[in-house]
């Protein structure tokens, strides 16, 4: 009989100690999908609509969701490629992150967790992010090519008539500091400019004024100088000199020593391939990410 109260009584003891507990516990988050056996749980799209939210993003959970997959995906296809992330490349771009928002890392520490927002999430995010750029250096950009011929073609029809030419310039500086004494500067060199017969008598014809300095500026291209000088040279012969400019040194002129049409686009080419290969790499990432997705295994609960 004792025993059997003694029974009862260490049951409910154990059963109430077992109620205390479970209320003491944090709720379990449930998975809402899997992406290749990585589960993706409530708790994670709820923190990332939350991140979202502080950044003003209106996608909500659906856009929360897709992103931790397209993450989940990313972090399986660097670990298929052998490629980790530090803690410490995960500092730096928190460093970076908080300088572009003008605050210290602290700061935007509390900012997050004034925000709901754990720093977990926004490590786990750009932990996907520097994985995702290590991977488009390794297996993406290699297969990137832009033709020449295409560049070329391309160049010569965004050159205008007036920046088809490349040439060899001399520069005469009527010296007036700051713009003082820039108009009577002005009428000396425009008396200079009557007197130019070419690029040969630039120094001994300005032996004829004080300080006025004449430079070699070698060669230029048309795509090289402001938009008005561009078109003033181009309507000048070889011999010719600009219209007075008033300049931080003083009052300056151009003149052309040589003038040819410009043969050679790499001038142009160069930010040119750099915009046709940033293009054509986001579509190679875009469709490497798509075929990601195609072959993964996706499962929602």
């Amino acid at each position: 009989m004792a025993n059997s109260v003694l029974g009862r009584v260490a049951g409910a003891m154990i059963l109430g100690l077992l109620v205390t507990m479970a209320a003491a516990m944090p709720s379990f988050a449930a998975v809402i999908v899997t992406v290749n056996g990585t589960p993706i749980t409530d708790t994670q799209v709820s923190q990332r609509v939350k991140l979202f939210s502080m950044e003003g993003n209106r996608t909500g959970q659906r856009g929360a969701t897709d992103q931790l997959i397209d993450e989940a995906l990313q972090m399986t296809e660097a670990k298929r490629l052998g490629i980790t992330v530090s803690n410490a490349q995960i500092d730096s771009a928190l460093v970076d992150v908080a300088r572009n928002v003008k605050l210290s890392k602290d700061k935007l520490v509390e900012m997050l967790e004034g925000n709901g927002v754990g720093m977990d999430t926004l490590r786990d995010r750009l932990r996907a992010a520097i994985a995702w750029g290590a991977i488009a250096d390794q297996a993406i950009t290699p297969t990137v090519r832009v033709s020449d011929l295409d560049l070329d073609q391309q160049a010569e029809s965004k050159l205008a008539d007036y920046q088809k030419f490349d040439y060899i310039l001399k520069e005469v500086i009527f010296v007036a500091p700051g713009g003082q004494g820039a108009g009577a500067r002005t009428a000396q060199a425009n008396r200079y400019r009557s007197a130019f017969t070419g690029c040969d008598s630039a120094v001994d014809l300005s032996m004829s004024y004080t300080d006025v300095a004449v430079i070699d500026v070698g060669r230029r291209n048309a795509t090289q100088l402001p938009e008005a000088v561009a078109k003033e040279l181009a309507g000048l012969n070889v011999g010719g000199i600009g219209k007075p400019r008033t300049t931080d040194t003083g009052v300056s002129m151009l003149a052309i020593c040589q003038k040819t049409e410009a043969e050679d686009l790499t001038f142009i080419k160069g930010q040119m391939q750099q915009e046709a290969g940033g293009a054509a790499l986001s579509g190679k990432v875009a469709e490497y990410l798509a075929n990601l997705r195609k072959q993964a295994k996706i499962i929602y609960n």
